[in-house]
């Protein structure tokens, strides 16, 4: 666990639900297994999810969700968690939460034939950045989504703190070669901001839903180029490219996003995650070094 997240408890989401929602006080409770550190998820019954925050970080996303999904969700090609109830906090639970739809399908993993699933999830994400700003929450700070100059500082910050237990030479050369790359010339339109397998629904290899909008924002949607690096393999890569439409320029920010947020994952917290976390994030970092004119 990361320093400010909670354990969350099967008996505490039955207090929560018997005295806020008590017509859904008899319905049986499950947690989900962990998948990520945002929130704690339990099913509810057969169709709906409890959805509780693990870490003040997370806590946006219940008003984000509650504001922004239930309008987006009507302009999307597949379905997506719109909250049904907020709850507030109760007993020793300190914060708002949400129930939302439990959506069926399984989470896709690399080594299949994800070239379907590559051209639908661009689907997905095209549908998304074409959907009116509403005066959607902008992306600030280092935030996935910003101008991606605006991540230089702590990208190079990362790299030399890394040292030699990354190639810098290369690495700071990929990145050179991004930050020389034409910025998002559009105005600021709406992600995701994290798809990752995890937060991707599939049956027998076609998309069939998108969870977790805690990156939700509108920015540069170069960060949309994730999974193409995170998941798919060449082919299924070339499938999402091709199908997502983006420039060249968008493309080379996309993937030099990918490598920023694992610097500066690896810089941040080398001594609080596991050697396989390192061994694995490093390997990723020169994949994408490697192969980025792929």
């Amino acid at each position: 666990m990361r320093p400010g997240e909670i354990v969350v408890a099967v008996e505490q989401v039955r207090a929560l639900i018997d005295e806020q929602f008590p017509e859904w006080s008899d319905l049986p409770i499950v947690a989900q297994p962990l998948n990520g550190t945002d929130n704690a998820l339990f099913r509810l019954g057969d169709s709906l999810t409890a959805r509780l925050p693990r870490a003040q970080w997370a806590v946006d996303q219940v008003a984000t969700d509650s504001t922004w999904l239930p309008r987006l969700a009507p302009h999307l090609p597949v379905p997506v968690p719109v909250p049904v109830a907020v709850g507030r906090p109760g007993g020793d639970y300190p914060w708002p939460w949400t129930v939302v739809p439990w959506l069926d399908g399984r989470n896709p993993e690399a080594g299949q034939d994800l070239v379907d699933l590559a051209v639908d999830l661009a689907g997905f994400v095209r549908a998304l950045i074409a959907i009116d700003p509403m005066g959607g929450p902008l992306k600030e700070g280092i935030q996935r989504g910003v101008p991606l100059v605006q991540r230089d500082e702590v990208t190079r910050r990362s790299i030399a703190a890394l040292g030699n237990r990354i190639d810098g030479r290369a690495v700071t050369a990929a990145w050179d070669e991004a930050m020389a790359a034409d910025e998002w010339p559009g105005p600021p339109v709406w992600l995701h901001g994290d798809l990752l397998a995890g937060n991707l629904l599939v049956d027998r290899g076609r998309l069939t839903g998108v969870i977790d909008f805690g990156g939700l924002g509108r920015g540069d949607p170069a960060v949309e180029v994730r999974p193409g690096w995170s998941l798919f393999d060449a082919r299924a890569r070339a499938a999402y490219r091709e199908a997502l439409g983006f420039d060249e320029a968008t493309w080379v920010r996309g993937w030099a996003w990918m490598l920023s947020v694992s610097l500066y994952w690896l810089a941040d917290l080398w001594d609080s995650i596991s050697e396989d976390d390192r061994e694995d994030t490093i390997r990723y970092v020169d994949y994408i070094v490697r192969h980025r004119h792929d």
